[in-house]
């Protein structure tokens, strides 16, 4: 029996039909192998490209920002050359006369020229003096006892604040009021 099956294994790996079904499964897988290989290979330089190009695309908005910031600035600095214009003529009307009310007129136009420009775009001042001092928007230089007025009220200010599209730029610098102590003379008033 043993070498029944010997013979039977023999005559299968001699006969065409089973190596044969063999040779053509090996080399079908072969050629899917190969092109698979391909399709990799085709993947792999496609990703290639893709990197080189999402680097220069990071490169050209690197560029294109860095222009756009130097630059953005342009239309903002041409509407203020008339003001600095206006400011220069003043300066060469003040050595030549001495009509200081026709300069102070000429002066208070162009500054108020200026406050409505800066308003175009986004620039504000805003007013602190007897509003309740706001660290957001106020920043304290002194304190002082004010009868008659309330603690933490902006008694003075020193100098204005700003608001760029309501974001403050600049704070306003205040001086800020605080109760009276017991022996300020408060006690007096009532007397």
């Amino acid at each position: 029996m043993d070498k029944n099956l010997v013979e039977d294994r023999e005559e299968r790996a001699a006969s065409p039909e089973g190596s044969g079904a063999q040779g053509v499964e090996s080399a079908e897988l072969a050629s899917q192998l190969e092109a698979r290989e391909d399709e990799l290979k085709a993947a792999q330089e496609r990703l290639i490209r893709l990197a080189a190009e999402l680097e220069n695309f990071k490169k050209r908005i690197e560029r294109e920002k860095a222009d756009h910031m130097k630059f953005a600035l342009e239309s903002f600095t041409c509407e203020l050359l008339p003001f600095l214009d206006n400011l220069e003529r003043a300066m060469a009307a003040a050595r030549e006369t001495h009509d200081i009310e026709r300069l102070l007129e000429g002066l208070e136009h162009t500054l108020s020229g200026y406050y409505r420009t800066l308003e175009q775009f986004g620039l504000r001042a805003f007013c602190a003096q007897g509003k309740c001092f706001d660290p957001a928007f106020h920043e304290a230089l002194s304190v002082e006892e004010v009868p008659g007025v309330e603690e933490n009220t902006v008694v003075k200010e020193l100098l204005k604040g700003y608001t760029l599209h309501d974001r403050v730029v600049r704070p306003a610098l205040v001086v800020v009021s605080k109760k009276p102590s017991e022996g300020s003379g408060q006690g007096e008033t009532n007397a």
